[in-house]
């Protein structure tokens, strides 16, 4: 018996293990009908999953920590299943503001330090409660502390026209809206998000909490398909840009897609693409385990951010990364597992083989740009 899931989703390029799972069968391998349903902004794919209008949804990765500490609107806890990306953020700058930065290169975190202070300056981000705002945050007031800097919600496909508007002077947005800001606004791209935290979890699998229990066979099936689509979409980007481009989709050209789907920008309309390590991960080495630490950082940086108690805050944050049910259901299917749910976030200077559940397994780079370590036991 097939059985039919609603699943929102924004149309970004994190979004593909959804659509690759809908769109390439892996869906239906596990008995599953994909109906998604594109949203029109954040809050409003917030109220679609808080409503039950759909059953689970491509979520900013801050989003269901935000609600655990009481932060936004909304109402009821939210279940994080498993992480659909890592990173894929890009920092980039009006034409006006840019000129002050043009003597450093993109990529290096200290452009941060060469904005222009004594005024006020207006980035875009999807939405406050993002790692878009985290990271902005984190760097900005790490490298410029006294640079003022307000943060304003605008949709990721209208960043580009909010830029050239005068709305904001800067943005963080997920691709393909930052290579879009430079091809049809004139923007710079200055800086990845991976160049902040070369680990960030951007988008994850999000549910009303309690559904994957009440559903456990629902609930497995689903993430078994979208875990196979992430291996999919990892090893055939080509046909991915594709995939993507088609309208139903994100309905835009496949030229503003392949940069980042190939590990690079353009951080000018006329220049010459840019190589970033760790661009966009979709699956590599364990990029869809929902480790507990990251969701302490994201509720220590809301803590600091809102004046919240960190332990308290800490604590309720790790309940919202549900690694024992990826254990569940992904360990079965041959997803390699990790001995802990927790890790130090920032630690590792380069990959390395750690012991797993079964054998051992791969841990990608993790770092900060300023060198700090989190480590959510000498944190609570």
């Amino acid at each position: 018996m097939t059985r039919t899931l609603s699943l929102g989703f924004i149309p970004l390029l994190d979004a593909a293990p959804l659509i690759v799972a809908h769109e390439m069968g892996f869906a239906e391998q596990e008995g599953l009908r994909l109906n998604l349903r594109r949203a029109a902004n954040w809050s409003q794919l917030r109220d679609m999953l808080d409503l039950g209008a759909v059953d689970a949804a491509h979520m900013l990765s801050v989003m269901p920590v935000a609600r655990a500490l009481g932060l936004g609107s909304g109402h009821g806890e939210i279940d994080v299943l498993m992480v659909l990306s890592l990173n894929g953020q890009v920092i980039g700058l009006s034409k006006a503001l840019a000129a002050s930065t043009r003597t450093l290169p993109f990529g290096d975190p200290q452009i941060g330090a060469a904005l222009p202070s004594g005024e006020i300056l207006r980035f875009g981000v999807p939405f406050p409660f993002s790692m878009h705002a985290l990271l902005l945050h984190y760097w900005l007031s790490r490298i410029a502390p006294d640079l003022e800097v307000t943060l304003h919600s605008i949709h990721p496909p209208r960043m580009a026209e909010a830029l050239e508007a005068g709305e904001i002077d800067g943005f963080c947005v997920g691709e393909p809206w930052g290579t879009r800001a430079v091809q049809v606004a004139g923007a710079r791209l200055i800086l990845p998000g991976s160049a902040i935290w070369s680990q960030s979890p951007e988008k994850v699998l999000a549910t009303r909490k309690g559904w994957a229990e009440t559903e456990p066979e629902v609930a497995g099936a689903l993430m078994r398909a979208i875990w196979r689509a992430g291996e999919w979409a990892d090893a055939n980007r080509d046909s991915l840009a594709e995939l993507l481009a088609l309208p139903r989709n994100l309905d835009t050209s496949s030229l503003h897609i392949e940069p980042a789907l190939r590990g690079q920008v353009l951080p000018l309309a006329r220049g010459t693409e840019a190589a970033v390590p760790q661009m966009l991960e979709f699956h590599a080495g364990l990029t869809n385990f929902p480790w507990r630490s990251q969701a302490a950082w994201i509720g220590n940086e809301l803590a600091q951010r809102h004046g919240l108690p960190p332990g308290p805050a800490i604590a309720a944050a790790r309940t919202t990364f549900r690694s024992d049910l990826y254990r569940v259901h992904l360990g079965p299917a041959g997803a390699p597992l990790p001995r802990s749910s927790d890790k130090a976030e920032g630690l590792l200077l380069r990959d390395e083989s750690v012991p797993a559940v079964l054998g051992s397994l791969s841990l990608a780079r993790n770092r900060f740009f300023d060198g700090a370590v989190f480590d959510p036991a000498r944190s609570i």
